[in-house]
């Protein structure tokens, strides 16, 4: 499996998984889920991609940390001033953000731990 097949299928799966959810979660916070949830994937997705492309090259280190100051960047905003403007509880949605944000980062980790291990070649 190629490296952009491997991201892609743990996007999909957290992607799905972000749905689940959706259908177990109360419908008083149900909008608040969604929404960070899909800020989640939509931020982290492309991101996670673009740190993926950039390793082994001179330029992982600078995608790496400009990713991680977006995220962060986005969060504090979100839950700053969208969360007030929008009038939703910050709890489900700042949580559920920042779930899809760490799930994406472990499929972003795996996928680099298997695109360049060694298992490959025994």
């Amino acid at each position: 499996m190629t490296l952009g097949r491997r991201y892609l299928a743990g996007v999909a799966l957290v992607g799905a998984a972000s749905a689940l959810l959706l259908l177990v979660v109360p419908d008083g916070i149900r909008p608040e889920v969604m929404w960070g949830a899909a800020t989640g994937l939509a931020l982290q997705a492309p991101l996670g991609w673009w740190a993926l492309r950039s390793l082994g090259t001179e330029h992982f280190l600078l995608s790496w940390g400009l990713g991680m100051l977006v995220r962060f960047t986005v969060v504090a905003l979100a839950g700053l001033t969208m969360v007030p403007a929008l009038g939703y509880a910050a709890g489900p949605m700042l949580g559920a953000m920042v779930g899809v944000l760490v799930a994406l980062l472990l499929v972003e980790g795996v996928t680099a731990v298997r695109e360049h291990s060694r298992e490959d070649e025994r």
